[in-house]
This record gives structure tokens, sequence and C-alpha cells, in this order.
């Protein structure tokens, strides 16, 4: 029997899971998945074999979870289940790495809630449904915002009352699982460039980039919430807080409002009034559509600009996120705002996706590496099982 490791990656409206062997203290990829909470559709991928399960439509999330480990066994070794992997948005100052869930780590994420309302109480959900389907299962949180611990201080505060950092007013940074999984990746296809400086741009429907040197992170666009840095699909990216106290006073904007209007009636969206995809607006012949990826390359190219600042330098662009992936146009008009940084793509590299898309003899190197937060999580996994002296 095979021992596994399960991982869950909550999104907005989709639900990843990865099955990973334990193999020698290692975990090694069998099969993935995608739950659509919006279709109950479970797409699964294991080695060459793809389906499809419909689960019950308009189930409750805990039954189209129970669902999806029936079929997910269908398929996989899941009798041998070790521990289950779940990503949790903030963990903020409580926790600076994974953690074996108890009654008193469910109750610090929970505390945690009013700063991440829109994701933690997914989470939560997800855990106390696991905990009941899987009792005996051990059950590890695995923090978006861990990674970025290792930033300072005047990099972390705000210039407001002092008081307020030790109350937790601070800038957190998120997307975390990303950066450590590339961080590992360059430590293994390019270990030359690993303990350099590196600045990588995790472009999404939620966008964010980080700088890195000697495989931590040093600075983030991302601060005290998911608002912050770079326009998004829907949210706004960093915005004059005057502009906030303007709508809240001139125009009695409410703060649920507010709230709303930043998350999901900004970015790409209202940039262009057609579409929050990036792909749907490189189809599109509007003006609005090309405004709004020029306003998104011009604000990444920035935010870019600025991280490189704070690491001294770049020796490495690396794109991730479906955007840096999958988006040739949208990486081309980056580098054409950064070269003056020695960034440069080549054209047939670019338009190819090859891992290394920088110009021949270009300075700075620019490498494609997909996101694979799930790998991430089931490398934490392993540690925790290893530490407790339960892996293999």
């Amino acid at each position: 029997m095979t021992d596994t490791i399960l991982t869950i990656n909550p999104g907005s409206a989709t639900i990843k899971l990865g099955v990973f062997a334990l193999d020698r203290g290692r975990a090694r990829v069998l099969g993935r998945a995608t739950l659509d909470e919006a279709t109950s559709k479970l797409r699964v991928q294991a080695d060459e074999t793809r389906a499809e399960h419909v689960l019950s439509p308009e189930a409750s999330t805990p039954v189209l979870i129970q669902q999806a480990f029936a079929c997910l066994a269908d398929h996989l070794p899941m009798r041998g289940l070790k521990a289950i992997g779940q990503r949790v948005v903030h963990g903020g100052d409580h926790f600076a790495g994974p953690a074996l869930i108890d009654d008193d780590v469910l109750a610090a994420i929970e505390a945690l809630t009013s700063l991440a309302p829109l994701h933690q109480p997914k989470s939560i959900a997800l855990i106390d449904t696991l905990r009941r389907l899987c009792p005996n299962v051990a059950q590890i949180a695995c923090f978006d915002t861990a990674f970025h611990r290792t930033q300072p201080d005047i990099v972390r505060r705000f210039a407001i009352p002092r008081t307020l950092f030790d109350a937790g007013v601070k800038r957190f940074g998120f997307h975390g699982l990303s950066y450590q999984f590339i961080a590992a990746e360059l430590e293994r296809r390019r270990p030359d460039l690993a303990r350099n400086r590196i600045v990588a741009a995790h472009l999404g429907a939620g966008a964010s980039i980080c700088a890195l040197e000697g495989g931590v992170s040093r600075d983030t666009t991302m601060g005290f919430s998911t608002l912050d840095g770079v326009p998004m699909a829907t949210r706004c990216g960093a915005t004059d807080p005057g502009v906030l106290l303007h709508l809240m006073r001139a125009r009695d904007m409410s703060v649920d409002a507010l709230e709303h209007m930043l998350y999901h009636e900004s970015g790409l969206l209202d940039l262009s009034g057609i579409s929050a995809a990036a792909r749907v607006l490189a189809e599109s012949d509007a003006a609005s559509a090309d405004e709004a990826l020029e306003i998104f390359a011009f604000r990444v190219a920035r935010e870019a600009a600025a991280l490189a600042s704070t690491i001294g330098g770049i020796d490495a662009l690396v794109f991730t996120g479906g955007i840096g992936e999958h988006q040739p146009d949208m990486r081309a008009r980056i580098c054409a705002r950064l070269a003056w940084l020695g960034i440069t793509c080549d054209a047939d590299a670019n338009k190819a996706g090859a891992f290394n898309i920088a110009s021949p003899g270009a300075r700075v190197a620019v490498l494609i590496i997909p996101a694979n937060e799930e790998q991430a999580m089931a490398d934490q996994c392993a540690t925790i099982l290893g530490a407790a002296g339960q892996s293999h």
C-alpha cells in the first residue's frame, strides 16, 4: 500500500487537489484534480488518464468533497493517506511555517479571519469538513503568508502610528506557496541563479510580485491584504487611500460597498469594461481592452523595478501564474518596459513558451516556471511527517 499525501488548494470558484506518494521522505506527484464548485464537475489527471466526473449539482461543499474523495479513489491510491495539506491564506505573525492542525491551531487560524475575510472562512470550513471525514489522518495547514516572514521590518511597516504595527497592521504578503515552489525549482533547474537576485511575478486572477535573495523573500507587492500591489482581474491593486476616504465622504459609500467594489468591481474588469480575463482582452479590438492590458503591464514593470531596488539589482525575472505562463504578448510588454534593466526576451522563445525566453547574450535571465502550489504544500507535509517519524 502506497503512503500518500493529499493537498487541497481552495480558490474563489475551484478547489485544486493533488495526490502525492510519500517516497523516502519526499513528495512525488501521482495525480491532480480540479473541483469546479459552480458546475460540480471534478476533472482528474493521473499519468496518461484524464477523467471527468459530474458530482451532485448544488450540493454543499462538504458533500462535494466527500464525493470527490470517492472519485479520486477510482484513479489514485487513497487508502494509505498519511496527511492532508490545506492551503490557508493568512497565518499572520503566528505561523512562520506549516502547522499540524489541532484545536489550538484551528483557533489561531479562526482568530485571523478579520485579516482575510474573503479567504479564511472557506479554509476553516474545509478544515472542519476534513477533520470529520478523515479523523485519523494528520491535517496540516500550509500558509500563504509564511514564506514572507523573512522580510525585515523596514519592508513590513506602514508609515502610520507604531502602535498599529504592534497590533498587527503591517505588510504580510501572499502567494507565498507559489514563491516557495519557484525558489525550490530554481535550486533544481538553475542552481547558478537560485542564490542570486530574483524578481518573480505571479500573474493571474490574483497577481503579485516578489523579490527573492538567497532563496528567501525580501519584499513583495501584496501587503496587509490581497488588494495591494498590481491591478488584478477584479481587484484594484495599490490605490491612493485618499480616494477611499473621498468615496466614503463625498459619495456616502458604505464599508461593505467599498469592499465589494475594491475586490469585485475593479482591476481589468472595470478598466476595460469588457472582461476580467486578460486572455479575453488580448483577443478584443476594443481600445479600452488594450489600455487595460497596457496599464497592467506598466504597473507590473514598475513594481518589478521597485523590487529590484530592494535587493540591489536583478539576475533573473520569473513569470508564473495563468497570465505569466500563457500570454506571450503580456510577457513581451513587461519585458519591453524593463529593457533599461537589461531585460529583453527573444520573440521566438517567448512565443513558444520556452523555459528561458531571454534574448541570446542578455544579462538577465527571463524564465517561465509554471505555478505549482500543490507541490510546495506536499513538500511541507512531507517535512512535518518526517519530523514526526511518519515518512518512509
